[in-house]
């Protein structure tokens, strides 16, 4: 399968929120990178088109998202502001 991702994804498995116009659910982060995440969810029909993923651990990381795939419970996400986004390696 060829790699179409222009940055790795690093596996972090860590809870997070999917906020969106006043509700809050809960997800599971499955791995992150500069311009997307995957997170898997209990129900993505839930799960609108545009959102806000914040991470439980540090609710200052914030990222606009949107929906790039939905593969059962898991969602691919794309970063709306990529060129802005940081990510810190579970290591540091």
């Amino acid at each position: 399968m060829d790699e179409k991702r222009k940055f790795p994804r690093t596996e972090i498995d860590e809870p997070g929120y999917v906020s969106s116009g006043g509700s809050v659910m809960r997800c599971v982060v499955r791995n992150i990178s500069r311009e997307g995440a995957a997170i898997d969810v209990d129900n993505p029909a839930f799960v609108p088109q545009h959102f806000r993923l914040v991470m439980a651990r540090d609710s200052s990381i914030v990222h606009e998202c949107r929906v790039a795939w939905i593969q059962r419970n898991r969602i691919g996400l794309t970063f709306m502001n990529a060129a802005d986004a940081v990510v810190e390696s579970p290591l540091s």
